[in-house]
């Protein structure tokens, strides 16, 4: 299902600076996101992706420019701001913890209690299964460590515990890292179905087939600027890979240099 881009972004980031010392990380960086939509974060080490998507996460302050969320200004300092305007990060370590089940998981640190101030087991556990019905249906697992689950279930597990606490901006760092192909093809899935709830996820990915499976837009750094972004639709493999090792939109890579790519 196409995206639609009419309306307001769920978030911009428009002109986000910010230097370390004298290094700029990220220099003067605009991009978007809009309900259901997946854009890519790509470029190699160093290009300043991971900093940038780091100021609409709260864990690092951007030096100048503006977060716009629905279209208004905000200001985003610390994870705490972000998880206001309902955005949440999954970490590439996914942030589990290991030694307890998936619902426990689900509400470390916003547990529900009785009215005798005691856990809530099975209402927690009750919306860990709603939750997780809707996302993956084929998720049974609720009652095991979750360092006994496969990788993909452990992405489930991550996933809900974001959706249930009404995140509609998800970042995803790495999300099929290290994953088999069946895991992978069942994160897709997952991913399918946050579109299709009208989340939109800022995905960071160094895998490029990955990123031609998920994104429906592609945002390429490279030493801390914009190359661009582009429809997933309207480039191939290596016009990306032109933009992130070369630094030049599709149409502006001569043929050695694409040759060159391949060597």
């Amino acid at each position: 299902m196409a995206v639609d881009r009419t309306g307001t972004p769920l978030v911009e980031l428009r002109d986000i600076r910010v230097a370390f010392g004298g290094v700029h990380a990220v220099d003067g960086v605009t991009i978007d996101l809009y309900p259901g939509e997946v854009v890519a974060l790509v470029g190699g080490n160093g290009a300043g992706k991971t900093t940038l998507i780091k100021t609409l996460s709260g864990a690092h302050k951007c030096d100048s420019g503006q977060i716009y969320i629905n279209g208004e200004p905000v200001s985003i300092t610390t994870p705490r701001d972000a998880k206001q305007y309902a955005i949440e990060t999954i970490y590439q370590t996914l942030a589990l913890a290991e030694n307890i089940d998936a619902t426990a998981n689900m509400f470390l640190g916003r547990e529900l209690k009785t009215s005798f101030r005691t856990l809530d087991d099975s209402a927690m556990e009750s919306a860990a299964r709603e939750v997780m019905g809707r996302l993956n249906p084929k998720f049974l697992n609720f009652k095991v460590p979750v360092n006994s689950l496969s990788g993909g279930q452990r992405q489930s597990v991550a996933i809900a515990r974001a959706v249930h606490f009404n995140a509609r901006i998800l970042i995803m760092d790495e999300p099929t890292a290290a994953l088999g192909p069946a895991e992978t093809a069942q994160v897709t899935e997952l991913i399918k179905q946050l579109k299709a709830e009208g989340i939109g996820i800022f995905l960071i990915s160094h895998d490029i087939h990955d990123v031609f499976d998920l994104a429906d837009r592609i945002s390429v750094m490279l030493q801390g600027k914009l190359v661009g972004t582009v429809n997933k639709n309207d480039v191939t493999k290596d016009d990306v890979l032109g933009m992130i090792i070369i630094g030049k939109l599709p149409g502006e890579v001569s043929s050695t240099e694409l040759e060159a790519l391949h060597e």
